[in-house]
């Protein structure tokens, strides 16, 4: 979907240069020749490593003539020298044909390279490219491998009007967290997921930002979709880009390989899971992954929310297969999108206390929130999570937000924001006797 905006630009300069009765097709090809890579390249994006102290991922596209890549990365230095200590790695090229899947589809050659053995808590310069056409410099820094304070930011469903609304909330997200250590996309990145405008759009509003902060992304229902325009309900498949276009690991069931998986850091285990299919599949996998965790915090992004914020929506598949584990082994925060609105709650250790002002809290397992970045919006729902023994605590709609979140020693604050920069919601989880105690 061409946003509006975008699109009434393209309508204004359509009929200024009078194209005649096939104005609509003369607008489509305009979007897809704006849609389509050239020689240069673009869409350039980092992405999480499972050791993101040592090793990162990087990916772009270009024209489909070509058919070598590589990237140059050095320790990044202040003056111009450091780039004759830059090593040179080969990527590997994808080609990708969308032209029978998205009606503004086409062919572009797709480049990865997973880099390895970099040096912890270091700021490196990279360039991506040919002998021909090179990328600018971009600069990002690798993890820590010791226990240190960290930050990252999290956004639910960019999914409509990706260029002309979530553009804001992406890059004031930026403003508020230059040095996020990555940065999480729960979902529901584009609206259909073979387009190629869209993800065009998406890239556009992050900019250098997708360049800079490592992306840890999850794929929500509409990044599934036939690969047949012709026909939309058929067997819906990964967005064809998904896996070409991230780096993201393999470290998880062989069925859902870049987007099932999990990231460590020295005190923070990320996991990121798949909530369109084979959900029995990954609690097994969950499970021993959790079994096997020595981490002091653990995050879990998914799409689909454990409890829904909006009305007409409940997913009582996850309910019944995740819930249990995240509360059997301590899940920390469950960071959601989908319902097109905000909710935030966690199941209490001692219900009654809730109101209590004077009394302490304990969450037993994650707290859970389920937000939206982009300008489409639902309905909250006006019952409560009471039925399934949890409290909602927050909600809010027809809001575009972004979350900031700090881990600290034994303290996690997290902390929304309006697309406004705004302040929207604030809570602190304390690690203390074994538990999570909940602060306003």
């Amino acid at each position: 979907m061409i946003k509006t905006i975008f699109t009434l630009m393209l309508v204004f300069f359509t009929l200024s240069f009078g194209f005649g009765q096939d104005k609509s097709q003369q607008l489509n090809e305009i979007i897809k020749e704006w849609a389509a890579p050239n020689h240069f390249p673009d869409h350039v994006i980092l992405s999480a490593t499972s050791d993101p102290a040592r090793s990162i991922a990087i990916n772009w596209r270009t024209h489909a003539d070509n058919k070598v890549g590589y990237v140059q990365i050095a320790p990044a230095g202040p003056g111009p020298d450091f780039r004759e200590n830059s090593k040179t790695h080969t990527a590997k090229r994808t080609l990708i044909n969308s032209a029978n899947a998205t009606p503004d589809g086409f062919e572009s050659s797709f480049f990865e390279v997973q880099i390895e053995s970099l040096s912890p808590n270091t700021l490196y310069a990279y360039r991506v490219g040919n002998d021909d056409f090179k990328s600018e410099w971009h600069q990002f820094t690798t993890a820590n491998d010791q226990t240190a304070p960290l930050s990252f930011l999290y956004v639910g469903d960019a999914q409509n009007y990706i260029l002309e609304l979530w553009s804001r909330v992406i890059r004031n997200a930026y403003k508020k967290a230059p040095e996020a250590d990555f940065f999480i996309h729960a979902g529901d990145l584009v609206n259909n997921a073979h387009d190629e405008s869209e993800w065009n759009e998406w890239f556009a509003a992050g900019g250098f930002i997708h360049s800079e902060i490592p992306a840890i992304a999850v794929p929500g229902n509409h990044e599934y979709r036939s690969m047949d325009s012709n026909t939309p309900k058929g067997e819906r498949v990964l967005s064809m880009q998904w896996n070409a276009q991230f780096g993201l690991p393999n470290n998880g069931p062989e069925e859902l390989l870049e987007t099932c998986y999990f990231i460590d850091y020295p005190d923070l285990k990320v996991i990121g899971l798949n909530s369109n299919r084979d959900i029995e599949l990954q609690a097994r996998w969950l499970k021993k992954v959790l079994e096997e965790n020595d981490k002091k915090w653990t995050v879990v992004t998914y799409h689909h929310p454990v409890f829904s914020a909006s009305r007409g929506r409940d997913n009582e598949e996850l309910r019944k297969h995740w819930k249990p584990i995240f509360d059997q082994y301590g899940v920390d925060l469950a960071l959601q999108g989908h319902d097109h609105s905000y909710a935030r709650g966690a199941v209490y250790e001692n219900p009654i206390a809730v109101d209590n002002i004077t009394e302490e809290k304990y969450v037993v397992g994650p707290v859970y929130v389920v937000s939206v970045s982009g300008g489409k919006m639902y309905s909250l729902s006006e019952s409560g999570w009471g039925e399934f023994g949890a409290t909602k605590e927050k909600t809010g709609e027809r809001t575009q937000l972004f979350q900031h979140i700090t881990i600290d020693g034994n303290r996690l604050i997290y902390k929304s924001f309006t697309a406004t920069g705004e302040m929207f919601d604030r809570f602190e989880l304390e690690k203390t006797k074994g538990k999570n105690r909940y602060i306003d």
